[in-house]
């Protein structure tokens, strides 16, 4: 069991490497429909899906992700929790960056910001030693099924030969988290501003009390006086600063504070969730749980017909979901509720997520918190590196895209996402 919260450290260069390119190339991703050659294949369908949406909403989308680490431009990725099976190990690293959206059309910029974010990407990677020569997996070539094993020796269809450094490590996750902490720069820069305004205001207060003895004019007929008021305004300008600055932190926690208070209800469900799920695989995390869930959601939202996904059971959604352009995880997911019904388990949450919706010609951004159903076998262990794009068929061994099929191509035989992973059974607006 691999899970390790506090283990906070650098990456090595290798990780932090691909962590970057991912960064880099996420825009191009989502905004022209690029490929990231060592992304997960399930959230190169989500951003093939997003981009086509907003392709057919006549949108164009500009999506910069900067350096905020002002300090040290070359700072790396950072990791912290991590989870592996016999096979893999996933590491969530983090580091600060700032997002830059702009949302255009016929050439009009309709929408526009600008936030401090922590991006948190997961990573996973091979363990030392072990050889999942038969997990089936997609080329990052041509992006057809195969397994990791025939993918070293030869594409079938393409005939490209890749090394395990080519297939692994690689991204499996992504999210952005808005940052309510500063940099040092950005505090100087902000209590410098404080400390102008004070100073201004101590001077025209002055004035005001003082008949104008403090105006210019008057200053320079009295070099004595000049130096008094120039070191009381200094003194009292500094430390006046320094108490309005913290006021104002404490009131931006406080707002925040309440801003997320339905977050703050969701804190107990990692550890009842994963109680009950280590059970059923000692591997499991709840960072695992939340990465598929938020994988399944989007997928779903971003979708033309979720009623013809492999992994989604519900009813059609809400029309307005099909207005969304972006959708970024909120920070904070939370298990309502658990059944137990026989082999399988159903499990009811609670999303938040920051969403950016283009209805007619109006795009806005709302913060908006889902109710997603997800269920799956509690019978079967739980495979960490499980892609819908690449399945094995249970009946005749075959792997094919489950994202294009729902039975397999080979035998005919009828897949049940339940069998390997977790299906997406309700999502509604809570």
């Amino acid at each position: 069991m691999g899970y390790n919260f506090f283990n906070i450290k650098e990456v090595s260069r290798v990780f932090n490497g691909k962590l970057q390119e991912f960064r880099a190339s996420l825009g191009d991703a989502i905004c022209k429909g690029k490929n990231i050659t060592f992304a997960d294949n399930d959230i190169t369908y989500v951003l093939k899906l997003q981009y086509e949406r907003l392709k057919k909403k006549g949108l164009e989308m500009e999506y910069d992700i900067y350096s905020r680490s002002y300090e040290d431009k070359n700072k790396g990725f950072i990791s912290g929790s991590n989870w592996q099976d016999a096979h893999y190990v996933s590491t969530v690293c983090f580091s600060p960056f700032g997002v830059k959206r702009k949302v255009k059309k016929d050439g009009a910029v309709r929408f526009s910001d600008n936030r401090k974010s922590v991006l948190y990407e997961t990573i996973t990677d091979v363990v030392s030693g072990a050889h999942p020569d038969n997990d089936p997996i997609c080329c990052p070539n041509c992006g057809a099924v195969s397994t990791i094993a025939a993918l070293q020796d030869g594409c079938s269809y393409c005939g490209t030969k890749f090394q395990m450094d080519d297939l692994f490590p690689k991204v499996t996750s992504y999210y952005f988290l808005d940052d309510a902490g500063l940099t040092k720069r950005e505090f100087k820069t902000d209590y410098l501003r404080f400390y102008a305004g004070t100073l201004a205001g101590l001077y025209i207060l002055g004035c005001i009390l003082n008949g104008a003895v403090f105006l210019p004019q008057n200053l320079i007929k009295s070099i004595p006086n000049l130096i008094a008021v120039l070191l009381g305004l200094t003194l009292g300008s500094v430390v006046l600063a320094y108490i309005l600055y913290g006021y104002f932190l404490i009131l931006r926690l406080i707002v925040r504070a309440i801003a997320s208070a339905g977050k703050m209800g969701t804190a107990g469900s990692r550890r009842s969730f994963e109680t009950r799920m280590k059970k059923v695989s000692p591997e499991f995390s709840f960072e695992y749980f939340t990465s598929k869930a938020l994988s399944l959601i989007k997928t779903a939202v971003f979708s033309e017909d979720e009623r013809e996904l492999l992994f989604y059971e519900g009813a059609g959604l809400d029309p307005k979901m099909k207005n969304i352009i972006d959708l970024n995880y909120g920070g904070a997911l939370g298990c309502i509720g658990f059944r137990d019904e026989g082999s399988f388990v159903t499990v009811v949450t609670k999303a938040y997520f920051d969403v950016l919706y283009a209805e007619e010609n109006k795009i806005h951004a709302k913060s908006e918190v889902f109710s997603a159903t997800f269920r799956r076998r509690t019978d079967i262990p739980v495979n960490l590196n499980f892609s819908m794009t690449g399945i094995a068929c249970p009946a005749c061994g075959a792997s094919f895209d489950a994202t294009k099929n729902r039975t397999c191509p080979y035998c005919g035989t009828k897949y049940e996402i339940t069998t390997d992973d977790w299906a997406l059974v309700e999502l509604k607006y809570n």
